[in-house]
């Protein structure tokens, strides 16, 4: 059964909901329902085997999990003797006998059904005297991995994502990320890492702080396999929300993941994972959400801790936290001394050039460039996610750049790459094909300029400092009503020129320019009584991207106009006569 049409059947179980449930209330019942027949899918070719040795071992007074878990190759499996098929042989007990076969699982499956919490929603079912058909509607689909496999299973559970997020009026994009979005973006921190690639029996970790339902994880971890089946992806994660946290941990079980790694909570107040360093990152966090609710613990963290902490650079503007996700992921990279990271991070376009000199927003990129962690900014086009039409960029931070590109950052302007979807998904009317794919990565990987077949640049390289500015206060004297200089009779300021700050004026100055020679050229001549305030200068940067790509496009000739405007004139007054007629 392909994916739409899987998807379709799971759907089709609200025509069973409808009039006992809200339609917001669908998700409640057909994710874990999805998530339960999925796990007795995967368990039934060992039932037999499990049961048997859990009798064995306990009749001997031996604990028989250890045993049980060499059969079953994953931290999942349940002892008891039902399954889903065998709860319809006892329509009235269906309620008794489904919670024993829930609570016969491994803890770390109950403890998926307990963030679903889905006994509440078996106990509404019975009551509304639904549970038997629902149940006997998952029973009759197999969702075992080799009739649906886990790219598949992935895609129906994002798809069901959307549809309940839709209804429920919630935000679908905070859930997971478009799927070509996830191979362009783990294309980009492989590249360059031969040993992940080629050397067999490699371990690496990657980590998601917004895991969502692990699309990122599962998609990275395929890429690895493929191109390497002797390298071994240890993967860790973190959730916020528990229906995806769920999930997520659901997949990482029956892939036969460390379902430990995956973390609940709050990324940013309280981090579940302190003290691991990883190999490689990605994340999608939310775009233009605000962090008041964990606005004590980051500012606490950033003031006590300083740059031991997450948040040393700087905070941004409390209307937007993607930034302070950028940060834990720096927090978080391997030392380049270990090995090092490279990561990949998917952010709107406001932290490219929001805030001046001295703001947060600008300390942080000033902490990123100065220490030459951005390798590459990838502009993706518009109409790309879920939940927004916005442009989105990429970023390619490494703190282990090979030779060629320290001290550089490409930007790839990948605006033009996408294709028409036959079928929007929200917000969601392009993407990205595969020959798209290739070539970014391609461009990427050379890492050399380069111009598309309209000769229009979609590849530049900078050096880090060509972002950055000193933001200079430029004085004027005070005058008194004699139009004479006023000048300070106290302390340092005894005899020197008092700044009028109704003329105060700032000008921005290219670090790598001379600001005496800028100020003398650019200053000077109109205002010759002018001077620089050096305690109010500031350092700043900004990434223009769309100023670096702009071409300029001279108007049409003023003849060729004037002769279309004298068309449409003659156009209306051939109308005006006719009605006239």
């Amino acid at each position: 059964m392909n994916q739409p049409a899987l998807s379709a059947f799971i759907w089709s179980v609200a025509d069973l909901l409808r009039g006992d449930f809200k339609q917001s209330e669908y998700g409640r019942v057909i994710l874990p329902f999805t998530v339960l027949r999925r796990l007795d899918c995967v368990l039934e070719p060992t039932k037999a085997k499990v049961l048997a040795e859990h009798a064995a071992r306990a009749q001997a007074g031996l604990n028989p999990e250890p045993f049980i878990e060499r059969i079953t190759g994953k931290g999942v499996w349940n002892v008891s003797p039902m399954d889903l098929g065998k709860l319809m042989g006892d329509p009235d007990h269906i309620r008794e006998n489904l919670f024993a076969y829930l609570q016969a699982f491994s803890p770390a499956v109950r403890d998926i059904f307990e963030r679903f919490e889905f006994h509440a929603q078996v106990e509404r079912l019975a009551k509304a005297k639904l549970l038997y058909p629902v149940t006997e509607r998952f029973a009759q689909i197999d969702l075992h991995p080799d009739v649906v496999d886990n790219h598949q299973m992935g895609l129906v559970f994002e798809e069901l994502i959307r549809k309940f997020a839709e209804i429920s009026n919630e935000t679908a994009g905070e859930h997971f990320t478009p799927r070509e979005v996830i191979r362009l973006m783990v294309n980009l921190i492989f590249i360059e890492d031969d040993d992940a690639l080629s050397v067999p029996g490699v371990v690496r970790t990657l980590y998601d702080p917004t895991a969502g339902t692990g699309g990122m994880l599962s998609i990275a971890g395929e890429y690895l396999a493929e191109h390497n089946p002797g390298a071994r992806l240890t993967v860790y994660g973190q959730e916020l929300n528990p229906e995806s946290y769920a999930i997520c941990k659901a997949d990482m079980l029956i892939k036969g993941q460390d379902v430990a790694n995956i973390a609940f909570g709050n990324t940013l107040s309280e981090d579940g994972h302190p003290a691991t360093r990883f190999d490689y990152m990605l994340s999608n966090p939310p775009f233009g959400v605000e962090w008041k609710k964990v606005e004590k613990a980051v500012r606490d963290e950033h003031e006590r801790q300083g740059f031991s902490g997450r948040f040393g650079p700087g905070l941004p503007r409390v209307s937007d936290g993607s930034m302070l996700f950028l940060l834990h992921l720096v927090a978080k990279m391997r030392p380049a001394a270990e090995g090092g990271c490279r990561f990949g991070i998917v952010l709107n376009g406001s932290p490219l050039f929001t805030g001046g000199a001295g703001s947060g927003e600008s300390e942080i990129r000033r902490h990123v460039l100065e220490n030459d962690l951005v390798e590459a900014i990838v502009g993706l086009p518009t109409d790309m996610f879920y939940n927004t039409g916005i442009a989105t960029y990429v970023w390619i931070l490494s703190n282990r750049k090979p030779a060629h590109r320290k001290g550089k950052v490409q930007l790839i302007d990948a605006s033009a790459m996408w294709r028409k979807m036959r079928k929007s998904l929200g917000a969601k009317r392009r993407e990205l094909g595969e020959d798209h794919i290739e070539r970014i990565t391609r461009i990427f990987g050379d890492f050399v300029e380069a111009q598309d077949d309209d000769n229009r640049p979609i590849s530049r390289i900078f050096d880090t400092a060509d972002f950055g500015y000193r933001s200079i206060t430029v004085e004027r004297p005070l005058r008194d009503e004699a139009g004479k200089v006023v000048v300070g009779a106290k302390g340092k300021q005894k005899g020197k020129p008092q700044p009028d700050s109704a003329l105060r004026d700032n000008e921005n100055v290219a670090l790598k320019e001379d600001v005496q020679a800028y100020f003398e050229r650019e200053v000077l001549p109109h205002a010759p009584d002018a001077w620089i305030d050096p305690e109010k200068t500031k350092v700043g940067y900004e990434i223009p991207f769309n100023r670096h790509f702009y071409v300029f496009k001279p108007p049409r000739p003023l003849v060729e106009i004037d002769a279309e405007l004298k068309q449409v004139t003659d156009r209306i007054v051939d109308m005006i006569r006719g009605l006239s007629a």
